[in-house]
């Protein structure tokens, strides 16, 4: 009975046919001791309808590429298959294969060597039959057939060059040296689209050359924004951190695509461009997780919202994943998931987003249990994933509530577009269609192996099962000829992850043994869910095979059976650009008002004077919709002329979006102006460095200003644009700077705690006003900011502290690092030269770092002090002085600090008094190192006053000791006096470089906010001694 159909024939059994795994013995288990995160591919392509391709191959993660792989074919539809050589005694690896659209006879593979020295093109034009090798001097990375010319392709290469071949591989020719991935295009006149560099540029693949090449849109693009469907080319600029989307018609010029003017979007994708019209979804900046739609008009530039709130998801590689589904073979007809309040219903519209209806559940589910579902927006059939056959049948995983339930995936089915749905299953299933719809098969989405398929010959009212094969296998995905068309299908699969794959072959043809006639057919009229017959201005009727006729539709079967137009309403109508409907809940529902920031009346922005133009009362027709007569809202609207419009939204920028340029660089000024005549316009330019000029058309031709600077600066550069009825003016600043050569941090490499330092960049050339320093201090990520080449600081804590300086001008950018020891305690001796080292004194840090360098080497032969505890540091500028700081060695608990410190420094005043420091300049003049005279006489301490306090108290104990004895030796010794002094002299702060004519320093670095003693130093040497 056709209520229940028999089980699948004897006499067409399942034919099973086993491919061998390649590489089965090196799969490794997980887990395994040199596991190399491997997997196996399968893919399969059907040229013909009876040849099918199979293609194994193993692909290791880790390396990046595949090992080894076989390639497969049918020509019996999957009962027998033969493995091809396609070079005898040599492994072929084949990375993938292409099938040409226009002519599936002619056949691509992709394969190259292990070694990746070569790759090499197998060329087939008979189905696969034979092969034949073509080698290839690049590495190719995706091949693109042309949409009609089966044998013009072209070849992306990992190097990012393209490459385009018009006999089918054979012989190649270079197009263009850098270009994007998946952004590269034919069109339909034989042009090749591409960008390069993220410009957008088009050539005609016979003579494309540097000169023949266009930019159809004046200006960068951003990367990956190029798209190209139909009649529609979109690119994406982003400039001065706003992003603008701008859309050709028929390759015709490129103008900004018009959304509402606050939706600010941060996303924009392309839905549809179906029946001359686009459809987009958009993100606009209050949303995260959900897009709103756009319809637009014929060219793509005017849009107008349809729904709000269409729920979004991220997919791998960040790819956006919109819920909304263009039913095939029914035009018109959406559905979508719309998510608000957290909440996700589906809603189905029947007029390209016109209108839209909630989901009817169904009222009981599969086991006839009521569903208590009510149709209305609180609960109702939510469909994450829908599947749409030809005609009115379609299937989709979801569940009823009050939300999605992303665990709860059952399975539904409609068979009269979106009115009725049933329940098919409670889990989710793979579905595959056959002849038309006439056979559905569904296979359970598991991880357990299975034997068992399901299929329905009447629209899924009933199902039965099949035995597809007598071993459980895990099923990897269902196979059949693109288009639905045919009654043979494959299932693919393997018995286990070690195991050959497993390829079924199911065909329902002998089930089926005649053709249908017109008695095996009932029509059906489409209505939306309010039962109105008319959508899109006409009456459709279709047709669709009976439930109880078993007989094959074949390939030329058409469910369109009759039209007739209708009479237009208000429904056929939808709001337009600027304009919103109002809440059905005012008393002025459906009818469209304009937006707060649209005015009507106002012309448009390319109205030019002595043109025509038509106010929009708010309404426009639906695309595609083809209704006559009746009711129309958009009545006759009065053209009006268009005036003349004073200029408005004038900008000046430099090609290229810089705003700092080099001296004697060629610089390209653009002008634009957003509104406002242009022909009757003049413009008055001054680029800032006496050249001044008028120009007339400036903005229409979009030539622009070409212009070099020869010296360093900032330019004001203005343009002003002036007509009868007003005048706009622009202005841009352009930095003029000559690259960064050279940048030297000076710091004083030892400093005492909280003692106030001062950090210097020098930089070559010094560019006053135009650079910007960016100082970064210790593990601070937050850096200081100034157009001074120093700044003042103090180190809280000793230790270690790196010092790190950006000097960044126009778009040259040095950095230059130093690291600063913050003591405790450290003593300063102050030095100067012989007077003839001032005149070989170049004034350079690198100078200065080397002479104090030697110092400290010479210094250390002959005190034998380690050269890491003496750090020379050279003063900028003249005469050329130094100071030499002598740092304290690690403590040790057996060694007296303050005698192997003062020790030290007796020796180090001993060899600079005895002039044995010196060194040999070039010629032979020798420089004598000595002790300067400062002052204060002796050396400074300095540090912190912790460690010589221990020596004031130290000798303040002997006083309240001996205080008798040594009242008495200071009267015997009246020319000795001891004191104690109180330092707080400032630092004097460090320029570089230094005027020639700078005086001695007066003060010693160090810190000085301890006490310190000052004897001579052959009364203190007697004293500690002794």
């Amino acid at each position: 009975p056709a209520s229940s159909p028999p089980p699948m024939p004897p006499q067409v059994p399942a034919v099973p046919a086993r491919l061998p795994n390649p590489l089965s013995s090196a799969l490794l288990s997980a887990g395994a001791p040199g596991n190399v995160n491997d997997s196996t591919y399968f893919g399969a392509a059907l040229a013909l309808p009876e040849v099918i391709l199979i293609l194994t191959k193993y692909y290791h993660a880790d390396i990046g590429k595949v090992l080894e792989s076989s390639l497969w074919r049918s020509s019996d539809f999957g009962t027998s298959y033969t493995k091809l050589t396609l070079q005898p005694g040599v492994t072929t690896v084949i990375d993938n294969f292409y099938i040409c659209p226009t002519n599936k006879r002619k056949i691509i593979l992709v394969s190259s060597s292990l070694s990746d020295r070569d790759q090499s093109l197998f060329l087939s034009a008979d189905e696969g039959a034979t092969f034949q090798k073509q080698l290839v001097p690049f590495s190719v990375e995706t091949l693109i057939f042309h949409p009609r010319e089966e044998d013009k392709v072209l070849a992306y290469a990992k190097e990012g060059k393209l490459y385009v071949s018009s006999d089918l591989g054979r012989k190649w020719t270079l197009l263009q040296e850098r270009a994007t991935k998946d952004h590269v295009f034919h069109a339909p006149r034989g042009c090749l689209l591409s960008p390069a560099g993220f410009r957008y540029v088009t050539c005609q693949i016979h003579n494309c050359s540097d000169n023949t090449r266009t930019t159809p849109f004046v200006g960068p693009i951003d990367r990956g924004s190029l798209t190209v469907q139909d009649d529609y080319v979109f690119v994406k600029a982003t400039t001065a951190n706003q992003t603008k989307y701008y859309i050709s018609y028929r390759r015709n010029e490129f103008v900004l695509m018009k959304l509402p003017k606050y939706a600010l979007p941060k996303d924009l994708q392309v839905i549809s461009t179906d029946e001359s019209q686009v459809f987009v979804a958009v993100q606009e900046w209050y949303q995260t997780d959900t897009y709103n739609l756009y319809q637009s008009d014929t060219r793509g530039v005017r849009y107008s919202l349809v729904l709000e709130d269409v729920r979004s998801s991220r997919q791998a590689e960040e790819s956006v994943v919109i819920d909304i589904l263009e039913v095939r073979g029914v035009k018109g007809v959406f559905l979508a998931n719309q998510k608000v309040n957290g909440k996700v219903v589906t809603l189905i519209t029947y007029n390209k987003g016109r209108d839209w209806d909630y989901l009817r559940p169904p009222s009981t589910d599969m086991n006839g249990k009521p569903t208590n579902c009510k149709p209305v927006s609180a609960r109702s059939l939510h469909t994450p994933s829908l599947g749409w056959a030809p005609d009115t049948t379609a299937g989709s995983r979801g569940n009823l509530g009050s939300q999605l339930v992303e665990y709860k995936e059952e399975m539904y089915i409609t068979s009269d577009c979106g009115h009725t749905w049933r329940q098919v299953f409670e889990e989710e299933h793979h579905i595959l269609y056959l002849d038309h719809g006439g056979v559905i098969v569904a296979i359970k989405d598991t991880s357990i192996p299975l034997k068992i398929l399901k299929f329905s010959v009447d629209e899924g009212l009933t199902w039965s099962t099949h035995n597809f094969t007598s071993t459980s296998v895990f099923v990897d995905g269902l196979l059949s000829e693109p288009g639905d068309e045919t009654l043979v299908m494959t299932v693919f699969g393997h018995i286990s992850f070690r195991s050959d794959w497993e390829l079924v072959k199911v065909d329902f043809r002998p089930w089926f043994s005649r053709r249908c006639s017109e008695d095996d057919y009932s029509s059906w009229d489409l209505t939306n869910l309010q039962g109105d017959r008319c959508v899109m201005g006409q009456q459709r009727s279709f047709r669709r095979r009976k439930p109880a006729s078993w007989c094959v539709t074949g390939r030329s079967f058409t469910a369109a059976l009759t039209a007739r137009v209708c009479p237009c309403r208000a429904s056929d109508f939808l709001c337009d650009y600027g304009f919103e409907r109002a809440p059905s809940s005012e008393s002025d529902a459906n009818k469209c008002f304009a937006n707060f920031w649209f005015n009507p009346l106002s012309p448009p922005d390319d109205c030019v004077l002595g043109q025509t133009y038509t106010s929009s009362l708010g309404y426009r027709k639906l695309v595609s919709n083809v209704c006559e007569g009746g009711v129309d809202p958009r009545q006759s609207p009065v053209r009006l002329q268009c005036p003349l419009l004073p200029p408005r939204g004038l900008q000046i920028s430099i090609r290229g979006e810089a705003v700092a340029v080099r001296p004697g660089e060629d610089v390209l000024f653009v002008v634009r102006q957003e509104q406002g005549d242009v022909l009757t316009t003049k413009y008055q330019v001054d680029l800032g460095d006496g050249f001044k000029a008028m120009y007339v058309n400036l903005t229409l031709t979009g030539e622009p200003i070409r212009h070099r600077y020869e010296s360093p600066g900032v330019y004001r550069v203005s343009v002003r644009a002036e007509n009868v009825a007003g005048h706009d003016e622009a202005v841009l600043f352009v930095q003029v700077t000559a690259p960064l050569q050279a940048l030297y941090l000076e710091v004083v490499p030892v400093i005492g705690v909280n003692q106030e330092v001062n950090l210097t960049a020098v930089l070559l050339p010094l560019n006053p006003n135009l650079t910007v320093f960016y100082w970064w201090i210790g593990h601070s990520l937050q850096p200081r900011l100034s157009l001074e080449n120093s700044v003042t600081t103090r180190f809280g804590d000793p230790g270690d502290v790196r010092v790190t300086v950006q000097a960044a001008c126009g778009t040259s950018v040095l950095q230059d690092s130093k690291v600063v020891r913050v003591l405790d305690q450290f003593q300063v001796v102050p030095l100067q030269f012989s007077k003839d080292l001032d005149a070989h004194n170049p004034n350079t840090p690198e100078w200065r770092e080397d002479v104090g360098l030697v110092v400290s080497r010479l210094l250390s032969k002959e005190t034998s002090i380690p050269e890491e505890l003496m750090v020379t540091v050279v003063k900028p500028g003249l005469p050329t002085l130094a100071d030499l700081h002598v740092l304290l060695p690690p403590p040790r608990p057996t060694r007296k600090r303050s005698l192997t410190s003062d020790k030290r420094l007796t020796a180090i005043q001993q060899v600079l008094k005895a002039q044995k420091i010196s060194f040999l300049l070039r010629g032979g003049v020798r420089v004598v190192v000595a002790v300067r005279d400062v002052d204060t006489g002796p050396p400074s301490l300095g540090g912190g006053g912790g460690y010589w306090a221990v020596v004031i108290l130290f000798v303040s104990g002997l006083f309240a000791v001996g205080a008798f004895i040594l009242y008495k030796f200071k009267r015997k010794r009246p020319g000795r006096t001891v004191y104690a002094q109180m330092h707080n002299e400032k630092e004097q702060e460090m320029t570089s470089p230094v005027s020639h004519s700078q005086g001695v320093q007066s003060a010693i670095q160090g810190n000085h906010s301890g006490v310190v003693l000052s004897v001579s130093s052959r009364e203190m040497h007697s004293y500690l001694v002794s």
